[in-house]
């Protein structure tokens, strides 16, 4: 499980870090809010610890941003006790708030609930195991996935994509349902943000996009994943 660090303060951004190395998560950093955006949308990123006063933009920005197009938990992890902020946080979207300083077992634990909740939520406490077709390969219980052996870096919404396509394999998934399922509503503009995501995921997978032998199209339904071989 990776978690990014979005902290300014080199000594806090360390401490978390060995909190975390010590119960076996993979760390990852960010000074500011702009890299923790891209960092976020270009990684497989499982948690983030955010603080919100970061130099380049607010972290209430930042949490906003993220949600627009991401489910990942967000703890924020802040000096600030006001009790508006902390309720306007939770309103965003941030699944947890934690006031420094805190202990580190509390952090762990903070961690691992939000990890929970958000796997009932989203109905991924009991993906294992993996799905191979061609070159292809999902590895659930890693979230790994891998294209003729080599690793395939997707981003939290392509994977969540792919996952939902491998595990119905063979099965035509309607736009709508595909939507609802990945982003919890439907709002207007989804279609062309599945599709943008759609294309990106297929530049990845696929040798030819215009061509693809994993993720097909079914014209005016939705998507369909190959079965496996």
């Amino acid at each position: 499980m990776n978690v990014l660090i979005v902290e300014d303060e080199a000594n806090i951004s360390d401490f978390l870090a060995a909190i975390l190395t010590s119960g076996g998560y993979g760390v990852m950093c960010a000074a500011g809010g702009k890299k923790a955006i891209s960092m976020t949308a270009d990684h497989r990123i499982d948690m983030i610890l955010l603080d919100l006063g970061l130099p380049d933009l607010d972290g209430m920005k930042v949490l906003k941003s993220i949600r627009e197009w991401s489910n990942v938990p967000i703890i924020v992890v802040s000096a600030r006790e006001d009790e508006l902020e902390k309720v306007e946080a939770l309103d965003a979207g941030a699944n947890d708030y934690i006031t420094k300083p805190f202990g580190n077992n509390e952090l762990l634990a903070r961690i691992r609930t939000a990890t929970r909740l958000h796997q009932k939520a989203f109905g991924e406490e009991s993906v294992d195991g993996a799905f191979s077709a061609g070159s292809l390969t999902i590895d659930y219980a890693r979230r790994r996935v891998t294209k003729g052996g080599r690793l395939t870096h997707l981003t939290p919404i392509e994977y969540k994509i792919v996952v939902l396509l491998s595990q119905n394999a063979g099965k035509v998934l309607t736009r709508d349902f595909i939507i609802t399922r990945v982003w919890g509503e439907r709002d207007e503009g989804d279609d062309q943000i599945l599709r943008v995501n759609m294309a990106n995921i297929r530049r990845k997978l696929e040798d030819n996009p215009a061509d693809p032998q994993y993720i097909l199209t079914e014209v005016g339904v939705g998507y369909r994943m190959a079965e496996p071989e």
